[in-house]
Formats: structure tokens, C-alpha cells, sequence
């Protein structure tokens, strides 16, 4: 079975509207990862497109960078229940789809987007490892190279834009983290 039919299986692809995979530029150097889609994602079949994707849609434009720049996709594919976080049957059962997205993109930079994907990515993709790992709080705006599956990435982790929404206070934050993706990805070389 390959990747996408694996994930496909999982009970809350059983139950969501549409299977989420991305949008933006399919071959841009910088990849957004989130952790799922919600609500609004779900119904329309597009990552980030309810107020979160508002908040990234800003934040990007601040610093220069819009979807003809970046890809944006997520962990899962499909909508948890109640917006609940993925459980780690969930998040095997979508990452080998993750993965075979970035093998065939081969992005220089991945920003991940809040906590699950932060730490899957410090993980180095290893579900199981992702609890050792530290949370946004601690990591967010911190560049980092790391290797994952064979290939050598900048990891740029940053708050999820639907935090913004609950607190209001992390958007000067947001922006400071946003000047480092923008000098990260402006350097003539990136390896």
C-alpha cells in the first residue's frame, strides 16, 4: 500500500469532507508545515484558507514572501474530530505521505507551524521520538540545519498562525520570527 492509500485507511480521512494536501508553489525552495487541517480547510479542501491563513497570508506579505514563494501543507491530511490534536496512529499513518512531499520537493527551509510539527521535524520524522522533543515556546524563531530523509534542511520553527487568534500578544513575536525566515531565505546561498 503506498503513502497516500495508507493514510487514506485512517478513520479520520473515513470522516472529513476532503483530504487536505497543500497549496503554493510545488517547487519553491521554502515548505510551511502544519499540524492539520481545520474546519474550514476540510470544507474547502485547502490548507490554511480560514483565519489562521488569513493571520499566514499577512505575515507573509509583511516580510515579502506570498504562495508564489512557499508551499503550505500539513502532518495529516484530513481533519481530526472536534479539531482534536492528531494521535500518534494518526500522525504514522499521514507522515510517510509528508515525507514523500518533501523528497520530491526537496525544499531548502521548512518552517514548521506549532508544536507537532516543530517536534516532528526535531525528531527528524520519527513519531515516536516526538515527545523528547522541545515545544514551540522554547524553539520557535531558532534556525537550525537538520537532516531529514537524506536531505539537508534549514528548520525554522514558528508559533502557528492560529495562535494568534487566542493570543494576541505572540504577534510581535510572529513578525521577529517572520524577519528571520526573511533573512534565512534571502541569503545567495542557502547551502
Amino acid at each position: 500500500m503506498d503513502e497516500i492509500e495508507l493514510a487514506k485507511q485512517t478513520e479520520i480521512c473515513k470522516n472529513c469532507k476532503n483530504i487536505v494536501i497543500g497549496k503554493g508553489n510545488e517547487r519553491a525552495q521554502i515548505l510551511f508545515v502544519g499540524e492539520a487541517p481545520g474546519r474550514n480547510e476540510d470544507e474547502q479542501g485547502i490548507p490554511f484558507v480560514g483565519a489562521a491563513g488569513k493571520n499566514l497570508d499577512t505575515l507573509l506579505a509583511e516580510v515579502g514572501l506570498s504562495l508564489h514563494d512557499i508551499y503550505i501543507t500539513n502532518i495529516l491530511k484530513c481533519r481530526p474530530p472536534e479539531n482534536r490534536g492528531p494521535t500518534p496512529a494518526e500522525i504514522k499513518a499521514h507522515t510517510p505521505w509528508l515525507k514523500k512531499q518533501i523528497r520530491e520537493m526537496k525544499p531548502k527551509v521548512v518552517c514548521s507551524l506549532g508544536n507537532y510539527a516543530t517536534k516532528f521535524f526535531l525528531a527528524g520524522g520519527n513519531v515516536d521520538s516526538m515527545d523528547d522533543q522541545q515545544g514551540i515556546t522554547q524553539v520557535h524563531g531558532k534556525v537550525r540545519v537538520i537532516d531529514f530523509e537524506g536531505l539537508k534542511i534549514k528548520l525554522i520553527p514558528l508559533f502557528h498562525p492560529a495562535a494568534i487568534i487566542y493570543n494576541r500578544s505572540i504577534i510581535p513575536v510572529w513578525e521577529k520570527d517572520m524577519e528571520i525566515v526573511k533573512h534565512e531565505i534571502s541569503q545567495k546561498t542557502l547551502f
